[in-house]
């Protein structure tokens, strides 16, 4: 579940042209795949919930041609697990050119798919957002300990749904909401923002320590919420001036500057998570947590989309340049949050880690304008 964007902040045939062929014992690099013919009649547009979908010619997507196409492959073929309507298809084809050339990907892709530009329904051009999120990894104990002493529940028993339950204040607050909860700790950490963020990317690592003393790694996913609208801390910060940017950095030095206001704080935003324990085995750790899709998400290839827009499992051509990244390159939408509203809306899954790992730095800075397109099976 993607839920960050807060504050962490496709009637053409084809022709290959002429590829130089690789040195010995060296991958080609992406080949530059022409449609010379990029005229023709094309299909008409495509008329979704939030968004309108404009057929173009492959030669207006910005960068195509030049992205290496077999990185994105494990998150097409992952997502080929759910497909989208009208993708099985193409999905039963895909595995065999999980071996191909870049030029024969490229091909294929340009062949099998027609790209459409993605819009506002009214079919005017937004000025596109991307931002992204990203896997934490933290220390938590199995027990509560002098030091590790905020809980990550599972879902209490009862807990109705598409109703509200009790709020953050009242979790923390009130003797039926803490019996409700009893023995349904998950693990333990030591800093209440930790869970938080936890609670806003929806998922995580956690690094526990067992009853015994033996130290191994699990993840936390999403598995319900209390009913309870969400309210960022960092809006409630900025709009009493405490701090300057929506960071968790700065919300943290606020933290440490304000003890005494830590729940005051917390309790503005009222939704808590509920996580389940999931086992993570070594090949299960190659990747990120299972998006709203269902599949596993993967690090640079995956998006979280507003649903209502972009159906889950649709392959999509993503432009962004900014201050963080320049990226031109095949995605999947596979995951979707509370933030992700809107046609042209992305959050990127970077991966997973700690504070200092290039996930959360990039996560953390992304914020930029976005362009997208959408591939539909021809």
């Amino acid at each position: 579940m993607g839920a960050s964007g807060v504050i962490v902040g496709s009637l053409v045939s084809c022709a290959i042209g002429p590829v130089q062929s690789p040195a010995p014992g060296t991958r080609p690099g992406p080949a530059v795949v022409t449609a010379p013919a990029d005229a023709g009649t094309l299909p008409p547009a495509i008329q979704r919930g939030k968004s309108r979908w404009t057929p173009v010619p492959w030669s207006e997507l910005p960068g195509w041609g030049q992205d290496s196409l077999h990185e994105a492959w494990n998150a097409w073929v992952r997502g080929c697990e759910r497909p989208a309507p009208g993708q099985a298809g193409p999905c039963a084809e895909l595995r065999q050119l999980a071996i191909g050339t870049p030029a024969e990907q490229q091909a294929w892709v340009m062949r099998r798919f027609q790209p459409y530009r993605v819009t506002e329904p009214d079919g005017s051009l937004p000025d596109g957002l991307l931002t992204g999120y990203y896997e934490p990894i933290m220390a938590a104990s199995r027990v509560p300990t002098a030091t590790h002493r905020t809980p990550l529940y599972s879902p209490p028993a009862g807990l109705p749904s598409g109703q509200p339950w009790y709020s953050r204040q009242e979790i923390d607050t009130l003797p039926a909401a803490q019996a409700a909860l009893q023995g349904r700790a998950v693990a333990w950490l030591a800093d209440p923002i930790d869970a938080l963020i936890l609670q806003i990317q929806g998922s995580g690592r956690l690094n526990v320590v067992e009853a015994d003393g033996r130290t191994r790694q699990v993840r936390v996913a999403f598995a319900a919420h209390n009913g309870q609208p969400y309210q960022s801390v960092g809006r409630w910060l900025l709009d009493q001036g405490a701090i300057r940017e929506a960071s968790w950095a700065s919300i943290k030095a606020w933290a440490a500057q304000n003890p005494q206001r830590l729940n005051e704080m917390l309790w503005s935003n009222p939704r808590t998570v509920f996580f389940r324990e999931e086992a993570l085995s070594e090949f299960d750790a190659r990747f990120g947590p299972r998006g709203a899709q269902g599949v596993p998400l993967t690090p640079g290839r995956s998006i979280a989309v507003d649903p209502q827009s972009i159906p889950y499992g649709t392959p999509v051509w993503l432009a962004s340049q900014g201050a963080t990244l320049n990226v031109q390159k095949l995605v999947m939408a596979q995951d979707t949050g509370g933030a992700i509203v809107g046609a042209v809306r992305a959050d990127l899954f970077t991966g997973w880690g700690g504070w200092s790992d290039e996930a959360y730095l990039t996560a953390a800075a992304l914020k930029q304008p976005l362009q997208m397109w959408v591939l539909v099976p021809r």
